[in-house]
């Protein structure tokens, strides 16, 4: 490998924003639906998952108990709002499974029934084969069918004959039709899209229910989301603060009964739970489900959770070139005349050679001469007398041979040993000057095409070279600007490409990454991949192509194209359904945020308990202990409404952070210092200031009501 220079940036392009469901994140109605689910999640079997709102629901059962046996404001009050904790932390998760489920009902518009013509003896070549007409749910693994123009594809597979026009705005909301080709890697069809234009046969890849909108429907709507280690691992810490919480709560009933303060069951579970950290216990679930959410909004889907995370501390990103940086397709980049021609003769020459050629090469020398020298592109059929030249493997060039009364003359355009060799043997001698122009373009890693012209006066003709076509990889619009963003936010750039080194270092010069892998073998990818984690690294790779299939296997965070083979998609833990790949990006920025909103909320959650602590504690054992009152540094009312005051804003809060765990904490590039800085002073110093002024409100409102003061 080796490092090319990066030029300074460009201005940045703006893209299509990201799709999000309808309704704001505190939508009246989306509560209003979720509620439901929120109260049948207070079965304890379904509680056991999440130990601190267990905690809180046991508690409230025994303060209803409590309450029964000795009626009293005080105890229905606080019982009110312990189960009004458990059903808003229920909410959270609700809410952010309901946005799921509201994509999954969008996806599965698109899984309509469907009758399959399937071919019971195709064969490669084979003409007219025989078929049948059978339910899409019928088709098995290897069967083949054919879908036509106004057909939808009745099962995921691949493109084994033809060519058409597909729209997959079902699946990925883009309203442009895109090209799905056998033999290539744009050749993979999802079960849904509706074929545009032409003809082609579908191999089934996928079995019955196992289908690519199957899977997404069972991600999105969290049936298959898995807990992240790190999820994890924070679940493990809040169980153990609980159950340390408890010990202490538990052991502090002897102490205050010898002391000749003995507390009520009522005051003991609302000291555990203002004690324990509800606030990040209850949205938890949310922000990881929530982070899914986020991306499938983005048309991305991640196979599991672990594969957000990872986003999120990814360091180096391989790009395959082809498709994922270029656009695929090398175009005509520019007319290089030899002296004594125009710019303007060339083009005119290029775009006529060029209108028997089919090939995308050919097609964009047509549009430059449109584009740049206002040449109307023209047909074969316009051109009275003219005997058109296609492009074949063989000859490697296309032509025109136009027949004027005055003078015949022949045109030709193609590789430029094909061209100068047709030259020759039409007794012109190309010169010095083309020669150079040839080696510069092939030395920058470009294309050259030669245009050659013979014409014939009487008896006597003249052949020679009128000039150049420049063909050049091009690279995607704005690339050079997300690059940028990467390397803002420490991950570091490499492109993978087959092409030889000059070629590679042209084009990762243009894009701007950080390095680049030239001549590149499966193997040497995932040779570089394995070299990338020995080394402690996360890695990421976006491909499309089978021969990608292996590193985005090996790779941390596997980004497939959804316009990619099966088996690229098989491979990654990730499918684009835009195929942008530098929608990584994106992946990466949610994959940070998610991080940062854990952390975040963490940090909120714990500064939250202090000031409870400062409101339940004096109003506790302020009556034996008339010192302990200094503590009550929020003057509260009375012991009865302090510790009202405690367990209504607790409840409240989780309400007023569901917004919070919904959107992420907003990802901004920066250091780890800097973002641990701005976790103490905005949300350690927010969660300690907020609850001393929430819990100080509600005590004014609540010494007004009887029995509470």
């Amino acid at each position: 490998m080796s490092s090319p220079a990066v030029p300074s940036a460009t201005p940045p392009s703006t893209g299509r924003p990201p799709r999000r469901v309808a309704g704001g994140l505190l939508d009246p109605r989306q509560l209003v639906r979720s509620l439901p689910d929120a109260l049948r999640k207070l079965d304890p079997r379904m509680m056991l998952h999440n130990p601190v709102m267990f905690v809180v629901e046991v508690g409230a059962a025994l303060t209803t108990l409590s309450a029964i046996w000795t009626p009293g404001v005080f105890a229905w009050v606080i019982t009110a709002w312990l189960w009004l904790t458990a059903v808003f932390a229920n909410l959270a998760e609700a809410v952010a499974e309901g946005r799921g489920k509201a994509q999954a009902a969008a996806l599965r518009r698109t899984k309509t029934t469907t009758t399959a013509r399937r071919l019971t003896d195709w064969r490669p070549g084979a003409t007219d084969p025989a078929e049948e007409e059978v339910p899409g749910t019928a088709l098995r693994l290897g069967d083949h069918v054919v879908v036509e123009a106004g057909q939808l594809v009745p099962g995921d597979g691949d493109v084994v004959e033809g060519i058409a026009s597909v729209d997959e705005s079902a699946i990925t909301g883009e309203s442009a039709p895109v090209i799905r080709e056998s033999g290539g890697d744009r050749s993979a069809v999802t079960g849904g899209t509706k074929v545009l234009s032409d003809r082609i046969v579908v191999e089934i890849t996928a079995k019955p229910g196992e289908t690519f909108i199957d899977r997404m429907i069972a991600l999105v709507e969290g049936a298959a989301r898995q807990r992240t280690p790190n999820e994890i691992a924070l679940n493990i810490l809040l169980a153990s603060l609980t159950i340390i919480f408890l010990i202490a709560v538990v052991t502090l009933q002897p102490f205050a009964v010898f002391a000749g303060a003995e507390q009520t069951l009522v005051i003991l579970v609302a000291l555990v739970v203002a004690l324990i950290p509800t606030t990040i216990g209850a949205l938890l679930p949310a922000i990881g489900i929530a982070g899914m959410d986020r991306l499938v909004q983005r048309n991305v889907l991640a196979m599991s959770g672990r594969a957000v995370e990872a986003a999120g501390d990814v360091n180096t990103l391989l790009l395959d070139k082809t498709g994922t940086i270029t656009l695929g397709n090398r175009q005509a980049a520019a007319f290089l005349p030899v002296p004594g021609v125009s710019v303007e003769e060339l083009a005119d020459a290029a775009q006529l050679s060029s209108i028997a050629d089919e090939t995308p090469e050919g097609r964009s020398i047509v549009v430059l001469a449109k584009e740049q020298y206002a040449l109307r592109g023209r047909s074969e059929g316009e051109l009275d007398g003219a005997a058109f030249v296609p492009f074949t493997a063989q000859s490697r060039m296309s032509g025109v041979d136009l027949d004027d009364p005055r003078e015949r003359r022949s045109l030709r355009k193609g590789a430029a040993t094909a061209v100068m060799r047709w030259v020759r043997d039409n007794g012109g001698h190309p010169t010095a000057d083309v020669g150079q122009v040839v080696d510069g373009i092939a030395a920058s890693g470009g294309t050259p095409l030669v245009v050659g012209q013979v014409t014939r006066h009487g008896g006597a003709s003249d052949a020679r070279v009128l000039g150049v076509v420049h063909l050049k990889d091009v690279v995607k619009e704005g690339m050079r600007d997300r690059f940028d963003q990467l390397r803002r936010m420490g991950i570091r750039t490499v492109m993978i490409t087959g092409d030889n080194p000059l070629t590679a270092h042209a084009i990762a010069q243009e894009a701007g990454v950080d390095d680049f892998l030239a001549e590149a073998a499966p193997e040497d990818k995932m040779a570089l991949i394995r070299r990338e984690q020995e080394g402690g690294k996360l890695v990421a790779m976006t491909g499309d192509g089978t021969n990608d299939a292996p590193a985005l296997a090996q790779a941390d965070v596997g980004v497939a194209m959804n316009t990619g083979t099966s088996a690229a998609k098989e491979a990654g833990n990730m499918v684009d359904l835009d195929s942008n790949p530098t929608k990584l990006i994106e992946i990466v920025e949610i994959g940070k945020q998610l991080l940062i909103t854990r952390g975040a909320l963490t940090t909120f959650s714990i500064a939250n308990d202090v000031a409870k602590y400062f409101a339940i504690i004096p109003a506790m054992f302020a009556g034996v202990h008339p010192g302990l009152d200094l503590l009550n540094i929020m003057r509260l009312h009375s012991p009865a409404s302090a510790i009202t005051s405690a367990i209504v804003f607790n409840a409240l809060i989780i309400v007023a952070l569901i917004p919070l765990a919904l959107r992420g904490v907003r990802y901004r590039p920066s250091s780890a210092s800097e973002l641990l800085g701005r976790n103490i002073w905005v949300y350690g110093l927010g969660g300690l200031v907020l609850p001393f002024l929430g819990i100080k409100l509600l005590d004014l409102l609540i010494q007004f009501i009887p029995g509470l003061r």
